[in-house]
């Protein structure tokens, strides 16, 4: 079988492949790194990052579904000082790809804060900005669903950040186009979507919500087809890079995604099912571009 082109650009950023670890899902990596060699990964996506340490939200915080889950793990992760000092070099010593930093925040302070330290970190290729977090300065409302507090967000960050911006849509929007074009307009040098929707469980004998904290982000399997028309609509008329993500599985899924308009695909939940699900997809995609007659997957990317 003739060798096959897996490289992908992300803003220049050459990856050897799409395959990258969703943020929340594979920790820093290191963990993972005890199970395979997760050099063969193209890229990780990093545990979102906020100014303070965060504990996350009470327990219980995750609820299965019959075609995926929800969590509301809350952000939990050490600060971003402590990520640079500690996470970074833990990160590096099993990893030497194109890294991901996910950042979050609860207000437009914060963002600039954690970015602009972010941006000076040499082994940081990207940095991938989660607007799906309340936003404490506007009454409580997500920065992901408002067109205007998106462009706002984006702007200030372009200020300090010098690494290409890829800002992680949230789905629950009507229009997520003009989220995606107000980002792009503020100057994203790219997008990523979709982040969880929104999704609940109810114990029916205890008559309780099961998630302590009422509802929380659905995803898995079942948001997969949201996932690809949203990665589809906003491909076509953002005009800048894509990272499709949500309920992708397989190689089949990989491809399907880019097929939309992705460049690279990030793998979420499936990572929490099958800890080897990434490795899996990067080893099957050769088979499946042949099957296909695909040579290189840059070809694909948003043929349909």
């Amino acid at each position: 079988m003739e060798m096959k082109n897996m490289k992908v650009s992300l803003s220049g950023v050459e990856l050897q492949n799409p395959v990258i670890p969703a943020s929340g899902c594979f920790g820093f990596g290191y963990g993972m790194a005890e199970y395979y060699d997760i050099d063969i990964l193209g890229s990780i996506s990093f545990k979102g990052t906020t100014r303070e340490a965060r504990f996350g939200n009470p327990l219980p915080r995750v609820a299965e579904c019959a075609a995926g889950l929800i969590n509301s793990v809350g952000l939990q992760n050490p600060g971003i000082d402590e990520v640079i000092a500690e996470e970074l070099p833990k990160m590096r010593k099993v990893f030497h790809q194109p890294i991901i930093a996910n950042i979050s925040g609860f207000s437009i302070d914060e963002y600039v804060e954690c970015c602009e330290k972010i941006d000076k970190e040499e082994q940081v290729a990207i940095i991938e900005l989660n607007v799906s977090c309340p936003n404490v300065h506007g009454g409580g409302m997500a920065f992901g669903t408002c067109a205007s507090s998106v462009g706002e967000v984006v702007k200030e960050v372009k200020k300090v950040a010098s690494k290409p911006l890829y800002v992680k849509l949230s789905p629950n929007v009507t229009d997520i186009v003009a989220i995606g074009n107000a980002a792009v307009e503020a100057g994203a040098d790219g997008l990523c979507l979709i982040n969880t929707l929104l999704g609940m469980r109810i114990d029916i004998k205890t008559r309780r919500p099961v998630v302590a904290n009422r509802m929380g982000g659905f995803s898995g399997p079942a948001v997969f087809p949201i996932a690809v028309r949203m990665v589809n609509q906003v491909a076509h008329a953002c005009g800048v890079p894509v990272i499709g993500c949500g309920g992708v599985s397989s190689a089949e899924d990989v491809v399907e995604m880019m097929m939309a308009g992705a460049t690279a695909v990030e793998v979420g939940a499936a990572n929490l099912v099958n800890p080897y699900a990434c490795k899996e997809i990067v080893e099957n995609l050769p088979d499946v571009m042949n099957r296909l007659g695909i040579h290189a997957l840059s070809e694909i990317i948003g043929i349909v």
